[in-house]
């Protein structure tokens, strides 16, 4: 059990639940009355950024040298992030008047997950939270800029899309996929 308190501590892990509680209550607040598809991607964007930023230790060469197995461990740390998130954004989704489908929030929210640990691979842990919020601004941009029903615009605003759109469905399992094993085997960049 000592190993789960210093590696939360290692993580950031205290902190980030401060951030997500602080984060959801600053979104909810003034969205409480109009809670919609919007406001919750939004939500479970800033979830997953604010706890994605502790996907690496304060050293990333010890953690490679340590003589423990890292694969599991940081396959429960997105675990961990991913249910935090979904379940932050499923108890905001209590007060919702017009309620989104927990099935999308679970999808985005697993997508969401897989590019913070893209991101984390890619550019290291303190920045899990880049590629999340660059799928939001896009998904954004074009779906306001565009009306376009391609099967590119629906794989680019996948994080908008009803549960029944199979593209923004098979979108987030690339991500959620390439992410969870990427992250898993390779951990952080340095």
């Amino acid at each position: 059990m000592r190993w789960a308190v210093l590696y939360a501590r290692s993580r950031a892990v205290p902190a980030s639940l401060a951030a997500l509680v602080v984060s959801m209550s600053a979104l909810w607040l003034p969205a409480r009355d109009r809670w919609s598809e919007i406001p919750v991607t939004l939500a479970l964007t800033v979830a997953v950024a604010v706890m994605a930023i502790g996907l690496s230790g304060q050293d990333v060469d010890l953690d490679r040298t340590a003589a423990i197995r890292w694969i599991p461990r940081r396959g429960l740390h997105l675990l961990l992030i991913g249910g935090l998130a979904v379940g932050a954004v499923l108890l905001l989704r209590l007060w919702e008047a017009e309620r989104v489908p927990v099935e999308i929030i679970v999808r985005n929210g697993a997508g969401l997950l897989g590019l913070a640990g893209i991101a984390a691979v890619l550019f290291g842990g303190a920045f899990g939270w880049a590629l999340p919020l660059l799928a939001l601004v896009a998904a954004l941009v074009v779906r306001v800029a565009s009306s376009d029903t391609g099967t590119v615009s629906l794989v680019v605003t996948w994080l908008f899309q009803p549960g029944d759109v199979a593209a923004a469905l098979w979108t987030a399992v690339v991500f959620a996929v390439a992410g969870f094993g990427t992250y898993a085997v390779f951990g952080a960049r340095h």
